[in-house]
């Protein structure tokens, strides 16, 4: 996983209608807050987006814009997207998946998808990043409020 500090990768994911979405796309406007879902049918990963939902309103006015990267295919991603009602884009990558893009690999064995938060500045700084082989650890609501407001 990257390191507070550092700066971000130059992520190109896809979103669910198979527009490129870059990381970079969003310095110099908005500092932006990945939440990496451990599977679209993880019910505490899908706890976590609810959280993010309810959280939208107060990370819009603090500048951050919310992406949800999934390890699934776009269509599997889309229909999970509109299952949950998941307002913010919704990402896969074109060749693997986004959680290898920053390390997060699947664990135990090879079977265990990890999850994660990452959030990047304005100016592409990675300003928090958590990590977590179990769901229930993937999202610290707490730690990623904190990181926005003091970045």
């Amino acid at each position: 996983m990257l390191e507070s500090g550092s700066p971000a990768p130059e992520m190109v994911l896809e979103d669910t209608m198979g527009n490129t979405v870059r990381l970079s796309d969003y310095r110099g406007e908005h500092a932006v807050l990945l939440y990496f879902v451990r599977a679209t049918s993880c019910p505490v990963c899908n706890r976590n987006v609810q959280d993010l939902i309810r959280s939208g309103d107060d990370l819009t006015a603090d500048n951050v814009r919310v992406l949800i990267a999934v390890p699934e295919s776009r269509e599997r991603a889309a229909a999970w997207k509109a299952r949950q009602r998941v307002p913010f884009p919704v990402l896969t990558a074109r060749r693997g998946t986004p959680h290898e893009m920053v390390g997060l690999g699947r664990r135990l064995f090879g079977t265990m998808q990890q999850s994660g938060s990452l959030l990047v500045d304005v100016h592409g700084i990675v300003r928090y990043v958590h990590s977590a082989t179990l769901p229930t650890g993937g999202y610290d609501r707490k730690g990623v409020m904190l990181a926005v407001r003091r970045r």
